[in-house]
């Protein structure tokens, strides 16, 4: 049986004792991740959402800064 990933990061959410993110914050981070690996290499998507969450930035202004970093 696969996991959709839906079901995954909430299952890893409730895991790590934290809010599962809703559709609109999983679309703005996996935007995030697509302008980090398009943008460098494809290592920098993960490291990218990472620093979001190290950072307590909203996904939303990180995209945006995303999009201006060395561009």
């Amino acid at each position: 049986m696969t996991t959709s990933g839906t079901e995954w990061v909430e299952a890893f959410a409730a895991r790590l004792g934290a809010e599962a993110p809703d559709a609109a914050t999983i679309e703005t981070l996996l935007e995030l991740a697509g302008v980090a690996a398009h943008a460098s290499e494809r290592v920098a998507a993960p490291i990218a959402c990472w620093l979001v969450g190290r950072a307590g930035i909203a996904p939303d202004d990180a995209l945006v800064a995303a999009r201006t970093t060395l561009g």
